[in-house]
């Protein structure tokens, strides 16, 4: 199955995607999918080329990440990123869908079912931090530093070691046995090609983690009207919170499904969630 890329336009200007998947008038809604930060919807495409054996998959970048445009605001909430997706779904001409967030993407997801519930039939969250205000708080000074390009190239010191820490400790910046992850590090490849992603949005990359530390999810995931399916990968360090998040949602399921970096896994994880949208 081919990956196809293409653009929209929205007010803030172009916002990138990808695409693939059968648009037969039988298939299943579209699934949107909603990457976590950094970097891009590229980092979907694997799980993308498994949905879309049975659906149309359309991944956007988010605003200021990856190849779109950035944000109109400084400091945008997760109210504007629902809107920009509902704008991002009036350009590609559809009218409801299914909805899968990871990670930030989870945030923005559950939003846009609150604020737009005729146009989403199922959400899933692919893993959803969920902290303590103290957390927040250390979060917001300490994960998503603004970064700009400097004279001798610290920032791409920085884009590396930010990438590749992030395999190693969570959250990365506490790089101590205590918050050490056990999973074996990533190639240098893997880590390459999100240094790129990362490197494309510099200056930006940090508005969507910032709103997903701000937002008030506790509170927010009780509103979702819709069906709620709460999984993660059984190496993401925040399926610690699938139990509390489901158990918020008025119809939430929870599930921990196998790791994504095999062929295997991927398969299974996709088909359990496949199972879920269609039943």
């Amino acid at each position: 199955m081919d990956i196809d890329r293409a653009f929209v336009r929205v007010r803030e200007g172009l916002v990138h995607y990808r695409s693939c998947g059968t648009t037969k008038p039988a298939a299943p809604l579209p699934l949107y999918m909603i990457h976590a930060s950094p970097a891009s919807s590229l980092n979907l495409v694997p799980m993308m080329l498994e949905f879309g054996k049975t659906r149309a998959c359309i991944a956007p970048d988010t605003l200021g990440n990856g190849d779109s445009a950035p944000s109109a605001l400084d400091a945008p909430d997760m109210d504007y990123y629902a809107d920009s997706v509902a704008r991002v779904l009036d350009a590609l001409k559809l009218d409801k869908v299914d909805v899968y967030g990871s990670h930030t993407g989870a945030h923005i997801a559950c939003e846009l079912a609150i604020r737009f519930p005729d146009r989403v039939r199922k959400v899933v969250f692919d893993g959803i931090g969920m902290f303590s205000p103290e957390d927040k708080k250390d979060f917001l000074a300490n994960y998503a530093p603004e970064i700009h390009p400097e004279e001798f190239g610290q920032h791409l010191i920085w884009a590396w070691n930010f990438v590749r820490d992030q395999v190693l400790y969570f959250p990365y910046f506490r790089r101590t046995p205590e918050f050490a992850r056990q999973q074996k590090m990533a190639s240098p490849e893997a880590i390459q090609s999100i240094v790129l992603e990362v490197l494309k949005s510099l200056t930006t990359y940090h508005r969507g983690y910032r709103a997903a530390f701000r937002h008030p999810d506790r509170e927010r995931i009780p509103l979702i009207p819709c069906p709620l399916l709460v999984m993660a990968s059984e190496d993401d360090p925040l399926y610690v919170t699938c139990e509390e998040a489901a158990a918020l949602a008025k119809h939430g399921t929870k599930m921990l499904l196998p790791s994504e970096r095999n062929p295997e896994g991927r398969a299974k994880k996709a088909k359990a969630v496949i199972d879920w949208l269609d039943a």
